[in-house]
């Protein structure tokens, strides 16, 4: 397995907070659309979610269930089995109640960490990081200390592909998380073992769209796993959440298959909409064949995610060829850099904000990806990690339909 550094991507630099504006600007996302509960709360079950389709400039309306008959024999799904953390934990810095969420482990056992304040619909609100040497006393009479603030997505050249890169000195070793003052997140030194304590004190992040606190179980997806070390996503890898035993039996049976890789993610910014941080992923030998085969004999590459599309194109070649590896990547796909290896991406809903959308725009293309999310804000889709999700596939070569819709 190729060991990587990071991995990056010729993005023309990581994109600035608020990239997606000009991709959907004017488009506004109703606070009633923000999915409130877990969909088996609202309905028959997991799967009981909707399902925007677009292939080009094809949109089309589906339930979850019917994704069976968007695919077809010798597809390869590819899944994120990383497993969701309880990474909220309630502290003190002082007399002031803070929340502190866990981000990410770095290489030398310290934690990148977020803190927030309390807010009263339950969930935390911004509050400004550090300073260097704060003291955050945690549950059961622990205490982290904060040491240095983390930057950004780090930027890549305009000439560099998504190749093995090298891990910024400045940050821990091993890790191309760099420092740089002013950043929400911080380095911190936690005295015992994180993954005990979140298991004993945590909870699952969650933001203040959501009704109330769930249980783990909401946040985890039919393909995680968890890790022997106890590491996991501070957040969950939402698009794979529909999933059940049941469908993915039948997706098997009618010949798709699914190629497992892990990328654990950190602490996204629900106000900021920055780029994303640096992330440990590991693609496996079996998916890189995986793949690969099924690009040969003209399979589709689907990515379930945007933690999938960056932990996929990390590994691939510029010849779009995957090839096992792990370590960090910083890569951001972005349309100038374009994709490599995916073909389809199934995603939820972004805020027109978020810089995923950059993303999703390399792969669908500017247009054709306006036209869905007019869609489905006119169809009222539900967003966020609880709400419908959306399918992006290649145009299909023969005639179709411009627009078809079912009973949705």
């Amino acid at each position: 397995m190729r060991a990587v550094g990071a991995a990056r991507g010729d993005g023309g630099g990581a994109p600035s907070a608020g990239a997606g504006d000009s991709l959907l600007e004017g488009l506004r996302v109703p606070a009633e659309l923000s999915a409130r509960v877990p969909a088996e709360q609202r309905g028959a079950g997991r799967d009981d979610v909707r399902l925007l389709v677009t292939r080009g400039a094809a949109v089309s309306h589906h339930a979850f269930r019917e994704l069976t008959g968007q695919l077809r024999a010798g597809d390869v799904l590819v899944v994120n089995t990383s497993a969701t953390l309880p990474a909220a934990v309630n502290g003190r810095v002082g007399g002031e109640r803070v929340v502190v969420h866990f981000s990410t482990r770095g290489e030398d056992g310290r934690w990148a960490v977020e803190l927030r304040a309390p807010g009263a619909s339950g969930a935390g609100v911004p509050r400004p990081g550090g300073p260097a040497g704060c003291v955050v006393r945690l549950p059961g009479g622990r205490e982290l200390v904060l040491e240095e603030p983390l930057g950004g997505g780090l930027s890549a050249g305009p000439d560099q592909g998504a190749v093995p890169g090298t891990a910024s000195p400045a940050g821990p070793a091993g890790s191309p998380l760099a420092p740089a003052a002013g950043a929400r997140l911080w380095w911190a030194r936690v005295p015992e073992r994180v993954p005990e304590l979140l298991r004993r004190y945590g909870r699952p992040i969650r933001y203040a769209y959501t009704e109330r606190d769930q249980p783990l179980s909401a946040y985890q997806t039919v393909f995680a796993v968890r890790a022997p070390d106890g590491s996991g996503s501070a957040e969950m890898p939402s698009a794979a959440r529909p999933f059940t035993a049941a469908l993915v039996a039948e997706l098997v049976s009618r010949g798709v298959q699914f190629a497992p890789l892990s990328l654990d993610t950190g602490v996204a910014s629900a106000e900021a909409h920055e780029p994303p941080y640096p992330e440990r992923f590991a693609v496996p030998s079996t998916t890189a064949w995986l793949v690969n085969a099924a690009r040969a004999a003209g399979g589709r590459v689907v990515a379930v995610g945007t933690t999938a599309v960056r932990a996929l194109e990390s590994a691939a070649d510029a010849d779009g060829v995957v090839r096992p590896a792990a370590g960090w990547t910083d890569l951001v796909v972005t349309p100038r850099r374009g994709v490599r290896v995916v073909d389809g991406l199934l995603t939820g809903l972004h805020e027109p904000e978020a810089s995923h959308l950059l993303m999703l725009e390399a792969v669908a293309g500017r247009e054709a990806l306006r036209r869905g999310y007019e869609a489905a804000l006119e169809r009222r889709y539900l967003w966020h990690e609880f709400g419908d999700v959306h399918l992006i596939l290649p145009k299909e070569e023969r005639n179709t339909p411009d627009c078809f819709s079912n009973e949705w």
